[in-house]
């Protein structure tokens, strides 16, 4: 049987409606596992291959006659504006089905929530801090809700593999399973999964072999793509980039991807002004996390409406795939950090049937020309960085505790070392080290001990961590001012970009002069202005894979000229490469600078393993520090560094020898690191932040040389 006539006749209506001709890939090898199995299902094909459509056929059409009268399907998405986005186009999947489809999150009225509690049927769409709310405060109607629900979609699954949120969600999902007649099946969607090992143990632990992966690799879509090296000396990018952007930009519909949030409002502006020396009205849109949601909302609807070249100006908040319409091209300054996030911005152009995908690659530096290169060989190879999980998840087993503590309204020691042994994603933690946070909760008054019957119960400390406005949320997050104008919100600005009274600042895409601050309830005042710097936010480059890097060292080894660069990249790379090319360096070596006795360790490999090299080398005496994200690692006494590697890879390490030699900055942190004590911050800082293994490896693979500089 076809996958068309496996569907019910409401969703074979609907196809017919919307005039298609043939399924995708995706939706043909998708369909049939859905339909005619039990298993859980990960769909990953690439951007705008119909994954949604993939899972959502045949779902409904075997939930469409009960979803009446039950909750059949929690569809789970890691952004709010993405549920949002999403629900028009499940919505109308359901037009003759009458099936229902609610919203729950932050935003959405609590007349619209108390509806839903009534009568929760068909389809919820809701965040993972949604869900933990619900736990906290809606404990009493968690089984009528869910008690009927087979199916949990997750859309950009891949965004939470690696991350404590994914952790958090999973947790939650093992506790929601205890409401439900059957074990829901989970179908999560992703344009970019590697290590399916991982992925099918994160889906379903006791039975990875029941998760089927459907893939359909690459794309049909002809890929066109540049890259333009305009370099600049200064932390201000160069007026040349954006007239370039504004000739590019002019007639086409596009996204420019910056990797901070202040250069989003740098660029906004300077293209706006270039536009307006035209003539033109406001073109270009800023889109991040630290703009108000009012005014990101107008930004998706202007772009996803509007009929004229408009562009927006963005940072990873539109990496995901909120619709904001047809975009032509795809404008990217500076290297990603990873191939798998410019693999999904590249994914956002092109959505038409018989587009194109356009890429245009900027670079304003020697290492951002380097890495773009590298980024996009890697891209053009199919390569991308697989998962690699969140390892000892003991910050988020607290905030879980709590948790599960304040559902129960009390708990015996026994029930809740239970509970956690069944979860899904805390059940190989060992006891001893449940136990042990257990009990250091307990003496910490984060939990607390009711005398006579035993249970436990959310303690004073506890309480007041329950009782935070950020407690439904693991990550962590800055502290930040909320930006008014009146009483507009425009967006915030993080605490540590340092503020007086009668500063210029951008914020929004607009120039605006702070006219006061209240320190007390954290706002920034601000009235219009003519000028403005671009504000900073906390967060650094992220970590980069150690295939990344090698590429680059490949690259710099080479001789070959790229075609898709334009002569100033390849006039600088050629200049870059020259002290490889007179020392004869190969891609099988790594150099160290010499310079006045002191030295630059060019580790090129991956930021786990440069870091553990640089503890390494202190515990030998070295004076070594990182330099940046590529893994240079300043060091004193060069000269002596082979001898000292040598002896590294002789040496039989455990990662406990390297903690005397880890600083207080250098120490992994989270949200609750510091709440969960020393011994299980050091065991998440070892599984997380040290790769002894890797780095041995890493030692025996290369030959190392010092190089005297001049």
């Amino acid at each position: 049987m076809s996958s068309f006539e496996l569907l019910s006749p409401n969703m074979k209506k609907k196809i017919w409606d919307m005039k298609w001709d043939r399924f995708t890939p995706i939706q043909e090898k998708t369909i049939p596992i859905i339909i005619n199995t039990k298993k859980d299902v990960i769909v990953s094909s690439g951007t705008a291959s119909g994954k949604t459509e993939a899972a959502l056929l045949p779902v409904l059409s075997l939930i469409e006659k009960e979803a009446r009268n039950a909750l059949k399907v929690i569809y789970i998405s890691p952004l709010k504006a993405l549920i949002n986005n999403q629900f028009e186009r499940i919505d109308k999947l359901c037009e003759y089905s009458d099936i229902a489809i609610h919203r729950w999150h932050g935003d959405v009225s609590q007349s619209k929530k108390e509806k839903f509690l009534k009568n929760p049927t068909g389809i919820l769409q809701i965040t993972p801090e949604s869900i933990e709310s619900l736990f906290v405060n809606r404990t009493n109607q968690l089984k009528a809700s869910f008690k009927e629900v087979e199916f949990i979609v997750i859309d950009e699954i891949h965004s939470f593999f690696d991350n404590a949120r994914g952790v958090h969600l999973r947790s939650l999902l093992s506790r929601l399973t205890s409401f439900t007649t059957v074990p829901p099946r989970i179908v999560g969607l992703s344009a970019t999964i590697e290590n399916f090992g991982l992925v099918k143990n994160w889906v379903n632990y006791a039975h990875p072999d029941n998760v089927e992966i459907v893939e359909v690799k690459g794309s049909d879509k002809e890929l066109m793509f540049h890259l333009m090296h305009l370099p600049s000396d200064t932390s201000l990018l160069p007026w040349e980039l954006f007239e370039d952007i504004r000739e590019l930009t002019r007639h086409q519909k596009s996204i420019i991807f910056c990797n901070n949030r202040g250069q989003v409002e740098e660029t906004t502006v300077a293209l706006n002004r270039l536009a307006e020396k035209e003539g033109m009205g406001e073109t270009y849109y800023p889109h991040h996390s630290s703009i108000d949601k009012k005014e990101r909302e107008y930004v998706e609807k202007v772009m996803s409406e509007s009929t004229h070249p408009k562009s927006v100006v963005a940072t990873s908040s539109l990496e995901l795939g909120i619709d904001i319409g047809n975009i032509e091209v795809v404008v990217q300054i500076d290297s990603t950090f990873s191939v798998s996030s410019l693999k999904q911005r590249l994914g956002r152009s092109g959505r038409k049937r018989d587009a194109a995908q356009m890429l245009q690659l900027y670079s304003t530096g020697d290492d951002s020309l380097v890495q773009s290169l590298a980024v996009m060989e890697l891209i053009i190879e199919k390569w991308v960085e697989p998962s690699k999980g969140y390892l000892f998840p003991y910050d988020v087993l607290f905030q879980q505790l709590i948790s599960i503590s304040q559902e129960n309204n009390g708990i015996s020691k026994e029930e809740l070392l239970e509970k956690i042994k069944k979860n899904g994603i805390f059940h190989d933690l060992p006891l001893e080290d449940v136990n042990h946070l257990i009990q250091h909760m307990i003496d910490k008054e984060f939990l607390e001990v009711v005398k006579g019957s035993k249970e436990i119960i959310v303690g004073l400390e506890g309480e007041r961590i329950l009782r935070s406005m950020d407690f439904y949320a693991v990550f962590l997050s800055a502290e930040e001012y909320e930006v008014m104008e009146g009483i507009k919100k425009i967006g915030r600005l993080d605490k540590a970009f340092i503020i007086n009274i009668g500063d210029n600042i951008i914020l929004g895409g607009r120039l605006w002069r702070i006219s006061d601050i209240d320190y007390d309830r954290n706002k920034v005042y601000v009235s219009k202005a003519v000028s403005g710097k671009k504000p900073t936010y906390t967060g650094g480059p992220g970590s980069i894979h150690k295939r990344i890097a090698e590429k680059m060292m490949e690259i710099l080894c080479s001789q070959i000229e790229f075609t898709y660069v334009n002569t100033v990249a390849m006039i600088a790379l050629n200049d870059i490469r020259k002290k490889y090319w007179l020392n004869i360096v190969t891609a099988h070596q790594r150099i160290i600078w010499m310079e006045k006795g002191e030295g630059v360790f060019e580790s090129y490999t991956g930021t786990t393993i440069s870091k553990t090299l640089v503890w390494m080398l202190r515990s030998f005496g070295v004076d070594a520090k990182v330099k940046d994200g590529i893994g240079r690692i300043k060091i004193t006494k060069p000269n002596t560094i082979p001898d000292t590697l040598n002896k590294i890879k002789k040496k039989q390490w455990t990662a406990e020898e390297l903690l005397p030699y880890i600083e207080a900055n250098e120490l992994f942190q989270s949200k609750y690191t510091e709440q969960i004590g020393e011994k299980l911050q050091i065991k998440m800082h070892i599984a997380n932040e040290i790769d002894i293994e890797g780095t041995l490896e890493y030692l025996n693979q290369f030959e190392f040389r010092c190089i005297e500089v001049g």
